[in-house]
């Protein structure tokens, strides 16, 4: 299905940010859930997981109901209890922080659960009868993986093609290897494919190796879950040099490959967004000695999350607000070529206008820029229907794309938000892919 993961990847120096809870700390923090009837916490997941019922089977032994409990809304549930941002979604949520006590650790709790599943290779659920229908998805992250095997317990066949060589998408390429690990992501996306009849074709490049239309033609209906593309380039001189990278691309180096760091005493990162975040903190964690995040806004604006950015500034990580590169100098003489050692870079007025006289010049060994991605939806528009909004594939709330028999999800479609969205968006478009799939045997039939 995919190729093995190296032992020797540079994210194999990182441990848990979020210690696992054993048994006793587990039972002892279910027994502290209010089991509330209007759960609000329920309300802010976006897969609507059954947060209090899930606990109460913690709370009682019953850990096996407990992970089925939560798989059944969402299948990524165990990936989702380490990447997803609680503390704005259902722990934020929780009525503790009303009564000014700490909300229950849900997070922990899930993991708790699903890792005790997935450790335990418990299954519990099964493909449906054969329909004799296929669905193709495009893509092998975490929109396609809850898509896929929502339909196949639906009876559909699947068959997921996958640009890179390993299944997972940003789970495993992406997500900061603190909260999770490439193996780990791996590991739950085969448990997940457990399912059965469900074909993954990796190092399938949809467009390149495999043309739309043929797409089309080889399937009944199709899902699109490509997600983002390549960072975008800050477009300014220097940015060729050896040493500076994309965020999103220098993080799937250092999590699937080694990177050695062991030269690089200043590091800066471009950007302000939670992969900005993301690659500070790695980098510090590390051992790069001085970590600098270059922003143009102001704090307060930037999109990162608020406690992600202030675990970074404990973690020793410095800011330059309000100020951005405008260009990377190296050595000219450098063999085999140049690297980059110094950033050239202006301080803004509120408006993110260029102030006269303000800039400066930072050394570094390492750039990374983090200022966005690609958007892949204009590949799609060669076919007729399929709706497209600043690269963004347009749906409608099942996924429905406007070309029959098309459907789409995760962060191609939403912009890039998080796994929970994409698992969510999956399910969603897997149930329309289904009553879609019912309705047109049903008109032949007819």
């Amino acid at each position: 299905m995919s190729v093995p993961l190296s032992q020797h990847r540079t994210e194999t120096a990182f441990s848990d940010h979020k210690l696992p809870l054993l048994h006793d700390e587990a039972v002892a923090e279910a027994h502290r859930c209010l089991f509330c009837h209007d759960a609000p916490c329920i309300a802010a997941c976006p897969t609507a997981i059954d947060i209090p019922q899930f606990i109460r089977m913690i709370s009682t032994g019953n850990t096996r109901h407990s992970a089925r409990t939560i798989f059944e809304s969402n299948i990524l549930g165990a990936s989702c209890a380490r990447v997803c941002p609680v503390e704005v979604l259902c722990v934020g949520a929780c009525v503790y922080n009303d009564l000014d006590q700490p909300p229950i650790q849900i997070g922990r709790l899930q993991r708790f659960s699903t890792d005790t599943a997935i450790d335990n290779d418990w299954q519990f659920f099964e493909a449906g009868a054969d329909t004799g229908r296929h669905v193709g998805l495009i893509g092998g992250g975490p929109a396609s993986l809850a898509a896929a095997h929502e339909l196949r317990r639906h009876g559909h066949a699947c068959t997921i093609y996958e640009r890179d060589e390993v299944i997972g998408g940003l789970n495993v390429t992406g997500v900061a290897p603190y909260k999770l690990r490439a193996d780990a992501a791996l590991e739950e996306a085969e448990w997940i494919l457990r399912i059965g009849g469900i074909n993954v074709k990796t190092g399938v490049e949809v467009g390149r190796d495999l043309q739309l239309q043929e797409l089309e033609r080889t399937h009944d209906a199709v899902f699109v879950g490509v997600g983002l593309g390549e960072d975008s380039p800050l477009r300014v001189p220097g940015e060729d040099l050896e040493g500076v990278f994309g965020a999103v691309e220098w993080i799937k180096r250092m999590k699937l490959t080694t990177v050695d760091l062991s030269q690089v005493r200043r590091c800066v990162v471009v950007g302000g967004g939670n992969t900005a975040i993301d690659a500070a903190r790695e980098t510090r964690a590390l051992g790069v000695p001085e970590v600098t995040l270059v922003y143009r806004g102001q704090r307060a604006g930037a999109s990162g999350y608020a406690h992600e950015l202030s675990a970074a500034l404990e973690a020793g990580v410095q800011t330059k607000w309000q100020s951005v590169p405008t260009a990377f100098e190296g050595d000219d003489h450098e063999k085999p070529a140049p690297r980059v050692q110094r950033v050239r870079c202006v301080h803004l007025d509120i408006r993110k206008q260029p102030i006269a006289g303000s800039e400066f010049v930072m050394d570094a060994d390492l750039v990374l820029i983090a200022i966005g991605q690609s958007r892949l939806g204009a590949m799609f528009t060669a076919l007729d229907g399929m709706r497209v909004e600043d690269g963004r594939l347009l749906t409608d709330d099942d996924g429905f794309t406007g070309r029959r028999g098309w459907y789409a999800g995760g962060d191609c479609r939403n912009g890039g938000k998080e796994v929970v969205n994409a698992a969510a968006e999956g399910k969603r478009a897997a149930v329309a892919i289904d009553a879609f799939l019912n309705s047109a045997g049903s008109a032949r039939r007819g």
